[in-house]
């Protein structure tokens, strides 16, 4: 399955799927929650470089997917 990112302001919430980007909501809603996670995590911590953690998540969370 390929993954299709939000699309701004073309978001729907009748359905099963969004009619913006097609995925289900039920994927939107569990995506969201992750990065709110995310977002706490880092707040909590109180870091600084709030970009250089990002650019980490990111590269942390491909490496872990392309050898798993």
């Amino acid at each position: 399955m390929k993954f299709n990112p939000c699309i701004s302001g073309k978001c729907t919430e009748g359905g099963t799927h969004c009619e913006g980007c097609g995925r289900s909501h039920e994927e939107i809603a569990e995506t969201k929650q992750l990065i709110m996670q995310l977002v706490d995590f880092a707040r909590n911590q109180g870091y600084e470089n709030i970009e250089d953690f990002s650019n980490f998540i990111g590269k942390s969370l491909l490496k872990k997917l392309q050898n798993p």
